[in-house]
């Protein structure tokens, strides 16, 4: 080693933990002097020296005269530069050839980056500002990915999402450190069905394991709830002593990718009495239920700063972990081991019981979420109504006074809408998204609505192909009040790509 050479300080803090906690100060610092116009940008930078060598570099160079924060971020760190291709839509092509091209150019494999975790096989992307395996995305594309014959890929998805459950002990919102304490809607059991459709029963005995693992993850200390401790974690002691579950975040801070966004919210919050670290949790739980952001969550539909969600019963939720239950008891069938079929069965039996006693509003005659601290349901009419239609769970008479719902309130010109009220917030009116107009699509045509489901699809193709004839893009979301003017909303600008409204188009295309 030369004289004039830096020492080698090799990094004794695990790479696993957030770039927040790994850079501290300098993190923070970052962030709220806006040197990246979007929070994600630093979040996923990656350091040319050990996080504690730059911290100490950081603290010495920071006092100096001319010390500028950019141009030092840009010296110690690898700033992931715009994802680019050399692609450029046809907008003369059918929708179905302009999505086959571009399966290879949302798939990736895993890179060295601080904070990407790491997965074994190849995974698509949902596209923009989203580089990651992210979980309920993905079950949306798989779908698409069978259509499309892919059936390769859909096992290397399900392959990575395994391996995440054996890694962290469940499926992290995405492939990211700073998703860690949160996961996402729980879909991998119905990508175990989907992979058991294309390569048999086999299948569920392979992946009973993780099944079970994500089954505790999410049912974590419901042994210990009593009067006194009502909650904890993701579970929920109802007053009728049935147990319900809700989203939740172990971590009371602002978020990495979202941090300017959250400090912000959290100054506005105090006027209304909120603590920082609750509202932080708030919104955290939020976006483990995807719908980031709707006023499903909100006291008041139009102000954020009233978001509770770890009060909140959602109704999606609990019917996913319902079909988690019944595809636990069908794996174990399969497998050397069955008696806790019957034991699952039973569990899936009680939640369903529990939903109807609390989340079917009889006045609004439709499922809405619950809220645990007035005991009674939220306000929102949302599309989380449908799934217990799309999981075969609601009677025929409760099917009948949803399918109302849909066509008098949710069904527009372009699609349905995810919830009613117009909050502002991108998952609420005006907008609608790929995946609800799929679980709405096989709700209605579950309960012989099917003159309602194919209206319903041929407003979104037509809405998907008016789009992409005008701009060259598939849309994260749309407008499917007024399709001539773009989708709002949300802490970033719609993005394309997009992995779940590709899948979707193209199963809604091959499906009757």
């Amino acid at each position: 080693m030369s004289p004039i050479d830096p020492p080698q300080i090799y990094s004794v803090v695990p790479i696993i933990l957030p770039p927040d906690q790994l850079f501290g100060p300098l993190f923070h610092d970052v962030q709220m002097n806006h040197v990246f116009p979007d929070s994600i940008t630093f979040a996923d930078c990656f350091p040319k020296r050990s996080p504690e060598e730059i911290l100490s570099l950081y603290e010495i160079e920071k006092h100096k005269k001319d010390f500028d924060l950019k141009d030092f971020v840009s010296e110690y760190f690898e700033i992931p530069s715009p994802i680019k291709t050399e692609y450029e839509s046809n907008q003369q092509l059918p929708v179905t050839e302009h999505i086959s091209k571009l399966w290879p150019l949302l798939t990736r494999t895993s890179q060295t980056n601080c904070s990407m975790l790491p997965v074994p096989k190849s995974y698509v992307v949902p596209g923009g500002r989203f580089r990651g395996l992210y979980y309920w995305d993905s079950y949306f594309t798989m779908l698409g990915l069978q259509s499309a014959g892919e059936h390769e890929l859909i096992r290397d998805m399900v392959d990575n999402f395994a391996h995440l459950i054996d890694t962290y002990g469940h499926i992290p919102n995405a492939n990211r450190s700073y998703y860690l304490t949160r996961s996402q809607p729980p879909f991998f059991a119905l990508m175990i069905r989907l992979l058991a459709d294309i390569d048999g029963t086999d299948v569920y005995a392979k992946y009973l394991p993780h099944m079970q693992k994500e089954y505790n993850y999410w049912m974590d200390g419901y042994f210990r709830l009593s009067d006194k401790e009502t909650s904890f974690r993701r579970v929920l002691l109802m007053p009728d002593g049935s147990i319900l579950n809700r989203y939740w975040d172990d971590l009371p801070a602002p978020r990495p990718e979202s941090y300017v966004e959250d400090v912000e919210m959290a100054h506005k919050s105090a006027a209304f009495g909120v603590e920082p670290g609750k509202l932080y949790r708030h919104i955290r739980a939020a976006c483990e239920s995807g719908w980031d952001f709707t006023c499903r969550w909100f006291r008041e539909p139009s102000k954020m700063e009233t978001i509770h969600t770890t009060d909140i019963i959602p109704v999606d939720l609990n019917c996913l972990l319902y079909d988690l239950e019944m595809t636990l008891s069908e794996a174990y069938k399969h497998s050397s081991f069955t008696e806790p079929s019957t034991y699952f069965h039973q569990k899936a039996e009680k939640r369903k019981k529990a939903m109807m006693d609390n989340l079917w509003n009889e006045d609004h005659k439709f499922f809405m979420d619950y809220d645990s601290e007035s005991n009674k349901s939220t306000k929102i009419l949302s599309l989380a109504g449908v799934y217990p239609l799309f999981f075969k769970m609601a009677t025929k008479a409760q099917a009948e006074e949803v399918h109302k719902h849909i066509t008098e309130g949710f069904l527009h010109k372009g699609g349905v809408v995810s919830s009613l009220p117009e909050s502002g917030q991108q998952w609420d009116f005006p907008n609608g998204w790929a995946p609800m107009q799929y679980i709405t699509y096989v709700a209605l045509r579950n309960y012989g609505y099917d003159d309602t489901a194919k209206e319903l699809k041929n407003r979104w193709i037509t809405l998907n192909d008016d789009v992409f004839k005008e701009t060259g893009k598939m849309m994260e979301k749309y407008n499917v009040v007024n399709p001539d003017s773009p989708a709002g909303g949300g802490e970033y600008p719609n993005q394309d790509g997009f992995g779940w409204t590709n899948a979707i188009y193209l199963w809604l295309k091959n499906n009757e």
